[in-house]
């Protein structure tokens, strides 16, 4: 069953904010979202640049050009 459950990390371990319906000794699966890291935060720049490198950014600026000329479009039928 997955759940989310607000925890604070102190003394090297996880404390649940809340009760949980776990037995003594339980093994879970803990997956963690860093709420204070700068790209959880809303308009954060993390993801400024992301793309560099990876896109010949002209290029796609030409072909979304291009694919937004009338001329190239089919004639509507009416």
């Amino acid at each position: 069953m997955l759940r989310t459950v607000r925890t604070r990390y102190a003394g090297g371990a996880f404390q649940p904010l809340e009760a949980l319906d776990l037995k003594e000794g339980e093994e879970v699966l803990i997956s963690f979202d860093d709420l204070a890291s700068p790209e959880t935060l809303p308009g954060g720049d993390t993801g400024a640049g992301g793309w560099a490198g990876l896109v010949d950014a002209e290029r796609l600026k030409r072909d979304i050009y291009a694919s937004r000329q009338t001329q190239t479009r089919r004639a509507p039928e009416l």
